[in-house]
């Protein structure tokens, strides 16, 4: 395998010219700032919400430097995870010419950006035992294939891709591999993030959504080469990630021990929701989860989906979901709220 950055990055891209902020164009420290024409007098909420956030998160990316041990030039931040998943496609994927390969079932939000971008997608189906199907994405390969997406631990499955089944298409596969890790935090299985040194094919989604529980803020993670950083830097809007959000992430980023045992309680609820479940008639299958919620195979899915739907209880139909028929997918709520729904399932006849 002979990964060439510069092969498949689209070519109107290696163009580009950044947009240059106000606050690009002199380094060092100011007190006095009349370059941005923000408003100089404050604002209705906090004054110092007038002027523009750091385009470059350069706080945020020092911060998780330290704990995620890679250096803040291979981080780059977006407006959820969704921004970065949309501008690798627009960096890398020429509209109506090249191609993708997913492996359902798995994140809805690839085959979407893929069609705003105009990006065929082809679909290698995951295998019985949700694992890839390594010789079907061998053969879906062709000379347009520019990135396959792999969620791990998967959704809306739940488990982790085997390891070694990825680094077998990171030496193999001369395009960029995308291992959406939102999960990770949940599983026994280690980040690919120490594997970026190894593989210059590699790129590595995170969020704070999840295990952050920071999901309103809005915050994505990129891990990847400087030089694939620089290209995602420079085609991104100049101020993606508001002051406000900065501020919180900055906050919460100082709270890892917490986070920790945060992890700790909701596997521990995870389990035991998982267990009791088994035992309720009707429940078929629990499928394993390395994350914050459960695929559960159970008659009559879609009514006991509406069934729940009547007590305002919400969980994620998946039943017409190829290798998820008839299954619900149940995040993991608080202590309370799986006993309420136990007490709900039994009662649905």
């Amino acid at each position: 395998m002979r990964f060439d950055l510069n092969t498949i990055t689209r070519d109107n891209i290696k163009k580009v010219v950044a947009y240059s902020s106000a606050r690009d164009e002199f380094s060092g420290e100011a007190s006095i700032f009349l370059d941005a024409n923000e408003n100089s007098l404050g604002s209705p909420l906090m004054k110092w919400y007038n002027r523009y956030p750091d385009p470059y998160q350069k706080k945020i990316k020092e911060s998780l430097s330290r704990i995620k041990g890679i250096a803040p030039e291979q981080i780059f931040i977006g407006n959820g995870s969704d921004e970065c998943i949309d501008l690798l496609f627009r960096c890398f994927c020429e509209p109506a010419k090249d191609n993708v390969i997913i492996c359902p079932p798995t994140y809805g939000m690839y085959e979407v950006s893929a069609a705003i971008n105009d990006i065929e997608i082809k679909k290698v189906l995951l295998t019985p035992e949700f694992q890839l199907d390594l010789e079907g994405i061998e053969n879906a390969i062709d000379d347009h294939t520019k990135i396959i997406w792999l969620c791990s631990p998967n959704n809306p499955t739940g488990n982790s891709i085997n390891y070694q089944d990825i680094e077998v298409l990171l030496n193999n596969f001369d395009g960029l591999i995308i291992v959406d890790e939102a999960y990770i935090n949940f599983a026994k299985q280690r980040s690919f993030i120490s594997e970026l040194k190894e593989y210059p094919n590699l790129v590595v989604l995170q969020t704070l959504s999840k295990a952050w529980g920071l999901a309103a803020l809005r915050l994505g993670m990129a891990f990847a080469s400087k030089e694939i950083i620089e290209l995602l830097n420079r085609i991104k809007p100049p101020y993606n990630i508001n002051q406000a959000t900065q501020d919180l992430v900055l906050q919460a980023l100082e709270e890892v021990g917490q986070v920790n045992d945060m992890i700790k309680i909701i596997v521990q609820l995870r389990d035991q929701l998982a267990q009791a479940l088994l035992e309720i008639p009707g429940v078929e299958k629990i499928y394993p989860s390395d994350a914050n919620f459960i695929l559960v195979k159970i008659k009559n899915a879609r009514k006991l989906y509406e069934f729940l739907l009547e007590d305002g209880i919400v969980v994620r139909d998946r039943s017409k979901v190829k290798l998820c028929e008839d299954c619900l997918r149940i995040t993991i709520g608080t202590e309370t709220e799986n006993q309420k729904l136990l007490e709900r399932i039994k009662e649905f006849k």
